[in-house]
């Protein structure tokens, strides 16, 4: 059984990816990154009962609250508001956090060569907002080559997309099928105890479920 890494924000998508991880028949170690999100607190508490769930003992929580200092995402810079239905725009939306997914995978990375997992699994869907830069295949298997460069010899790690040309009606079904808990997942950009609804988050989110001909669990 080898021994792979999740990363787990919280969101739907990472918990489906999750769901494929296990299907794949590994050992699931689940990694968490606070990074000054607005939903930093909701966030968290969504990755803890997933890890509950999936029966995971091994697990790490990392603070990368110097995204707050950097700024210049509606995720990390509360003077910057979240947009509301701006899914179609084709622009880099303003909740790009930069080269965010670059520093998660350093830190998985690092945690990989350690536990010597062989497999970082994480839940990048290129519909997301118009397609984060650092969402797209092009830039993991970039990455796989720059953790080829600077590790160990014998380290070996392969970044595993499994969700990233799907859509969400698409990874809906699939985490139905495999009694994936959306019920803990959370999605929305803003900080309350319940979703806005409105963000673009919430929207994608929606009208996945709503093309799936599926009913949200968390709106139950």
């Amino acid at each position: 059984m080898k021994k792979a890494i999740v990363l787990v924000s919280g969101g739907m998508d990472s918990c489906v990816t999750a769901s494929c991880a296990k299907k794949d028949g590994c050992q699931l170690s689940f990694l968490h990154i606070n990074y000054g999100q607005r939903t930093e607190r909701r966030e968290l508490k969504s990755f803890n009962d997933i890890a509950i769930f999936f029966n995971v003992k091994e697990k790490l929580v990392v603070d990368m609250n110097y995204f707050n200092h950097i700024g210049g995402s509606c995720l990390t810079d509360l003077k910057i508001p979240v947009p509301k239905d701006n899914i179609d725009n084709h622009e880099i939306p303003v909740s790009y956090v930069p080269f965010r997914n670059a520093n998660i995978l350093s830190v998985a990375t690092s945690w990989a060569e350690i536990i010597k997992a062989k497999i970082i699994y994480i839940g990048a869907v290129e519909e997301d907002s118009s397609g984060y830069p650092d969402c797209r295949r092009s830039f993991y298997d970039a990455f796989e080559k720059t953790i080829k460069e600077g590790t160990k010899p014998e380290t070996s790690i392969k970044i595993m997309t499994p969700l990233i040309n799907l859509y969400k009606k698409d990874i809906i079904k699939m985490g139905v099928e495999l009694k994936s808990p959306l019920h803990l997942t959370w999605s929305c950009y803003e900080n309350g105890n319940e979703p806005c609804l409105k963000c673009d988050s919430c929207i994608l989110r929606s009208r996945g479920f709503k093309q799936a001909d599926i009913t949200d669990p968390i709106l139950t």
